[in-house]
């Protein structure tokens, strides 16, 4: 039965659980970690880890997707991004990446966001990509799907990514033009990733829009700001769990059809990486992490996507640290810290080896106890 709390007469709430408030459990064996596999495949494309870059300007360039691709992850470009609107952002970001936090910031973003988006630099991108050998995805947002989509698809993505703070199958609008996902999913000979959603009843109908894979959470982090902005916040345990049974009843509606979760939100080390997997996920949507590796496109500095929306912006911006090591480093180690923001993967590996499971599909069954 669902835990629920009485706010007051004639109102309730479902208790939720963010990931810091469970942990994982060990079964009766363990596994010699060479012995367990990291790999993960979505449709046609195999990976060797469990990682999606959540597509935020400040961590993914066509060079960093690239990069994230050849060590075994899928980076993903924003189509709304600055990639998009300039020909050669590297100086602008770079400014991006010296603002201060305490200044315009937010103004700032919106500023360089104004510059409207060229769909012919898009292709440009997705051909620079593609050439670097990886698995191509592109992010749009759902309000500029049908403007942009056709020109992303056209340039040879394998895979499009529909991404909002929510995105719903049945999208309520005076508008005619009103995305209708069911249907423009059908009509792509690419597989799609949506979300972000939250719970049970909107995770199971966007999987029965034909969605490959669905974003689960809002991207929380301690910079999103979609808590305050729009009262907004599912723990990502709770939301995770959600998801995977609306995922195993589809399995069973349909006869075999498998959506694959991809957790964003709530995500720093590799024991979160870890206990989102255990709570459900196939994969994680990594953002903030990223920011700390050498050679980050803003130098360190952390925004979300939706930092920088010309009328309400979700998502505060993080001044860029010192960088903590390589991007392999961060994915793989070896790590000279023991805090988890180091080697996230080979962390998630040995989780999965002290608790004698052999693949990311087995690992959803781990056992998991609240201990907050």
């Amino acid at each position: 039965m669902r835990d629920v709390v009485e706010l007051g007469l004639g109102k309730i709430a479902s208790r939720g659980y963010h990931l810091s408030d469970v942990a994982i459990v060990p079964s009766r064996r363990t596994r010699d970690v060479d012995d367990v596999s990291t790999a993960w495949q979505l449709d046609a494309y195999p990976f060797d880890i469990p990682c999606v870059a959540h597509p935020s300007d400040a961590t993914m360039s066509p060079e960093t997707i690239i990069a994230l691709g050849r060590l075994g992850g899928l980076g993903v470009l924003n189509a709304e991004g600055l990639w998009a609107r300039y020909e050669d952002p590297t100086k602008l970001l770079a400014e991006l990446g010296d603002l201060d936090p305490e200044g315009d910031a937010t103004a700032r973003l919106q500023q360089a966001y104004a510059e409207p988006i060229k769909p012919d630099l898009i292709a440009e991108r997705v051909r620079q990509i593609r050439a670097g050998g990886v698995t191509v995805a592109v992010r749009v947002s759902p309000q500029h799907t049908l403007a942009l989509a056709p020109a992303i698809v056209a340039a040879g993505v394998d895979l499009l990514v529909i991404q909002g703070t929510i995105v719903s199958a049945e999208h309520v609008s005076a508008n005619d033009d009103a995305l209708n996902l069911k249907e423009f999913i059908a009509d792509l000979e690419v597989p799609v990733i949506v979300g972000g959603c939250t719970d049970y009843k909107t995770a199971l109908h966007l999987m029965r829009t034909g969605a490959a894979g669905v974003i689960v959470g809002v991207g929380g982090d301690d910079w999103a700001t979609s808590d305050s902005v729009l009262g907004i916040r599912v723990p990502m345990a709770t939301a995770i769990a959600d998801a995977a049974a609306a995922r195993r009843d589809y399995l069973d509606e349909t006869g075999g059809r498998y959506v694959h979760l991809i957790a964003d939100g709530d995500i720093q080390t590799s024991g979160d990486i870890a206990k989102a997997i255990g709570c459900g996920a196939d994969a994680v949507m990594i953002g903030e992490p990223l920011s700390r590796g050498e050679g980050a496109p803003a130098g360190g500095a952390w925004w979300h996507s939706a930092a920088s929306h010309p009328k309400l912006p979700r998502g505060a911006y993080c001044e860029a640290d010192e960088p903590i090591g390589s991007l392999e480093t961060l994915l793989y180690g070896p790590a000279d810290q023991p805090d988890g923001e180091l080697n996230l993967f080979g962390g998630l590996r040995r989780s999965m080896a002290k608790c004698g499971y052999k693949d990311v599909k087995e690992f959803q069954k781990v056992g998991l106890v609240l201990d907050r």
